[in-house]
C-alpha cells in the first residue's frame, strides 16, 4: 500500500472566524480521519494547532509556504469566499499566489467549495481563470459561482457547504434568543436602535444571547447592541457570546428558541438546527440562503416594516425549512477521489 498524500489547506484560518474555522474544523478533521497528513496555512498557527491537532505553519511566511508546499502532494485551497476582491485585490492576489506556487512545486490543486467573485479587477479576472484552468479539481458552493466558471470554460461541481455536516445537539429550548450581528459600514445606529426595540418589546421574558462570530471586526458592536437594549429595558437578561470554540457556539444554538443572525453559517446553524431565523442580509449570499429556507429577512433598511418581521419570524412554518435541510450535506467522497 502506497503512502498517504500529505496536504496543504489554504484559507481564511486563523483569524477567529467561526464560519471559516468552521469549515476548517470539518475539512481537518475528515482528512485526518482517513489518515492523511495534513498542514494548515493560518495566521494564528499555535492557536490552530491546539485547537485542530494539526500541523500549521504562519500563511504570511514566504519560507512556510515554499517548503510546506515543496514537502506537499496537494494544495487544498478553500472553502469560503477567497477568490474575490471586494474585501481587497490584495487578498485575492494573495490566495491566488498560493495556487500559483503550489502548481510551480508539482502540487495537484483542489478548490474547495469556494465562492467565486466579484472579481472586478480585469488583471484579478485574468489571473484567477489562468490559474484555475490548472486545478485538478474545482468545487463552489453556489450557482453564481458555478455559472461564472462555466462562462470561463470550466467544469466545476457545485456542493453544499461544508458546515452543514458539522454534528449538532440535540434542540433543547432554554427559553433563549439569539442575536448574531456583524460590523458593517451600512448598519446605522437607527436600524440597531429599532431592531433592539423590536427585540425587547418581543422577547422581554427570554435571556438574550449576543454572538461575536469574530471579535476582532464585531465585539464592539456587540458590546454596543447589548447596551442599547439595557437602555431600552434594563431588567432585560443579556450574555455576549465570544470567544468561544465552534463546537460551543454550535452546541449553544441547540438551546435557541429564536435567532436574528447577519453572518451566513449563523443563519446556516440556525436552519440546521430548525430554529426559527430572521435573516439580517448584509451579503447576496444571505439573501439566497433566506429564499431558499423561506426565512423571514432584512435588508438593513431603516423604514424597514418590523413589526410584519417579527410577526413572520414568530409565525414561521418549519416543516418545510427542516425538509429543505436534509438534503443540505456534504459528501467529501468526489473531493477524496481527487486527492488520491
Amino acid at each position: 500500500m502506497t503512502d498517504k498524500k500529505k496536504i496543504a489547506i489554504s484559507g481564511y484560518y486563523g483569524f477567529e472566524n467561526f464560519g471559516d474555522e468552521a469549515i476548517l474544523q470539518v475539512l481537518v478533521n475528515e482528512l485526518k480521519d482517513r489518515g492523511y497528513s495534513v498542514t494548515v496555512f493560518s495566521k494564528n498557527p499555535s492557536i490552530t494547532n491546539i485547537k485542530l491537532i494539526v500541523n500549521a505553519v504562519n500563511r504570511f511566511s514566504l519560507k512556510d509556504l515554499f517548503f510546506t508546499l515543496f514537502k506537499s502532494d496537494v494544495l487544498v485551497s478553500g472553502g469560503g469566499s477567497l477568490l474575490q476582491d471586494v474585501t481587497s485585490l490584495k487578498s485575492l492576489f494573495y490566495y491566488l499566489f498560493v495556487i500559483w506556487l503550489a502548481l510551480l512545486l508539482r502540487n495537484e490543486v483542489i478548490i474547495f467549495a469556494q465562492g467565486i467573485g466579484p472579481i472586478n479587477s480585469p488583471v484579478g479576472r485574468f489571473f484567477t481563470k489562468y490559474l484555475l484552468k490548472k486545478c485538478k479539481f474545482i468545487t463552489v458552493r453556489d450557482e453564481k459561482s458555478l455559472f461564472l466558471l462555466r462562462g470561463w470554460g470550466l467544469t466545476p461541481e457545485l456542493v453544499s457547504d461544508p458546515v452543514w455536516s458539522i454534528k449538532t445537539d440535540e434542540k433543547k429550548s432554554e427559553n433563549r434568543v439569539g442575536v448574531q450581528l456583524r460590523s458593517w459600514d451600512k448598519l446605522s445606529q437607527k436600524y440597531l436602535m429599532t431592531l433592539a426595540r423590536n427585540i425587547v418589546e418581543r422577547f422581554s421574558d427570554k435571556e438574550i444571547l449576543i454572538y461575536s462570530f469574530q471579535d476582532s471586526l464585531d465585539l464592539e458592536l456587540c458590546k454596543h447592541f447589548d447596551a442599547q437594549l439595557k437602555l431600552l429595558n434594563p431588567s432585560v437578561k443579556t450574555r455576549i457570546v465570544n470567544g468561544f470554540s465552534v463546537d460551543a457556539v454550535v452546541k449553544s444554538f441547540a438551546s435557541l428558541d429564536y435567532l436574528i443572525a447577519m453572518r451566513y453559517h449563523a443563519c446556516m446553524l440556525g436552519v440546521k438546527y430548525g430554529i426559527p431565523t430572521l435573516a439580517l442580509s448584509y451579503d447576496e449570499k444571505v439573501k439566497k440562503l433566506s429564499e431558499k429556507f423561506e426565512l423571514p429577512c432584512s435588508f438593513l433598511d431603516e423604514n424597514e416594516d418590523f413589526k410584519q418581521l417579527f410577526d413572520n419570524l414568530e409565525n414561521m412554518d418549519l416543516s418545510k425549512m427542516k425538509e429543505k435541510a436534509k438534503s443540505c450535506v456534504f459528501d467529501f467522497q468526489d473531493i477524496i477521489n481527487a486527492i488520491e
